[in-house]
């Protein structure tokens, strides 16, 4: 992760219009990663010691601040999403565009990377059912630009996730967009599903709770319960995400350790800083042989124990 702002670079940016992946093809516009890379065993950054006496690590860019809002309004922090425009038609290519704005309504330009990003985009349907994933390009004047595809019209969030070079943290903010098309409240619009996208499937291992250093563990399997080798996706082994299914709070957590083979498949462990309880949409991304896979797969948090 990047200690410091970056102009130059976010020019280099692919645009990645995230898409689900189908069996035998698909994946992200990032290139698979090479053997070496997916091998590589990264330096461990050791924080506070937990109550028992145990030792909290994190492998780099997986210990972060909590963010400044929860991408269910477009302010936060003193920044503002402004000038969102998402011109697509379910079916075919489209784009989003958007700015940051600071408190003196000034384009924000200079971003801390952010799990080897500046800047990280969503696109979800407000039903849950939908779900990209974006790395949008920035121009000189602030304004960021991706390539998007949608399943379906209706209801959707961008939602933002960005670190600006003087916050010190990052910030989540998002705002509703109406897409032409069916909606989510037309007559037989199914709901969300959990599994997997007909190549792997994902399940919760142990749920999540309330709290600054919860847990949350999920199991990847191939067909019949097979563990498998995952490849890097932005920098560690998952990029998990979501959505409180009553409020829409958006949550990214971070991996915790290594992935473990077991008999049930590959157990992921994740580093929760849940706020509220309730159940979660979640979205985990995964490389497996080069693809990228994207899992829908639902978490209930609960509150702490007494």
């Amino acid at each position: 992760m990047s200690a410091g702002p970056s102009r130059s670079w976010p020019r280099a940016v692919a645009v990645a219009a995230l898409l689900a992946v189908t069996a035998g093809c698909g994946g992200d516009a990032e290139p698979a990663p090479t053997a070496e890379a997916s091998s590589a065993e990264p330096s461990v950054i050791r924080v506070n010691p937990l109550p028992d006496g145990e030792t909290h690590t994190h492998a780099p860019g997986e210990g972060h601040a909590t963010p400044l809002g929860d991408g269910t309004t477009p302010a936060a922090g003193g920044y503002r999403l402004a000038d969102v425009r998402l011109d697509a038609r379910p079916g075919r290519p489209g784009e989003v565009s958007f700015r940051v704005l600071d408190r003196d309504g000034r384009p924000v330009t200079e971003y801390v990377e952010e799990q080897t990003k500046l800047l990280h985009l969503y696109v979800v349907r407000t039903d849950l059912t939908d779900f990209r994933h974006l790395h949008p390009v920035l121009a000189d004047d602030g304004t960021w630009t991706a390539r998007v595809d949608l399943a379906a019209g209706g209801s959707h969030r961008v939602l933002a996730e960005l670190t600006p070079a003087d916050a010190g943290r990052p910030v989540a903010l998002g705002v509703t967009v109406a897409v032409p098309g069916r909606s989510a409240s037309d007559p037989g619009e199914d709901g969300p599903v959990d599994g997997g996208d007909g190549v792997l499937t994902a399940e919760v291992a142990d749920g999540g709770e309330v709290g600054p250093d919860g847990r949350l563990a999920l199991v990847v399997a191939a067909e019949g319960g097979a563990a498998v080798q995952l490849g890097s996706y932005l920098g560690t082994s998952a990029h998990l995400t979501g959505f409180r299914t009553e409020g829409g709070q958006f949550v990214h957590v971070h991996p915790y350790g290594e992935p473990e083979p077991t008999d049930a498949g590959t157990r992921l462990t994740f580093h929760t800083t849940f706020t509220e309880p309730g159940d979660y949409r979640l979205f985990l991304q995964v490389r497996v042989e080069g693809f990228l896979h994207t899992l829908p797969v639902t978490a209930e948090v609960t509150s702490p124990r007494s």
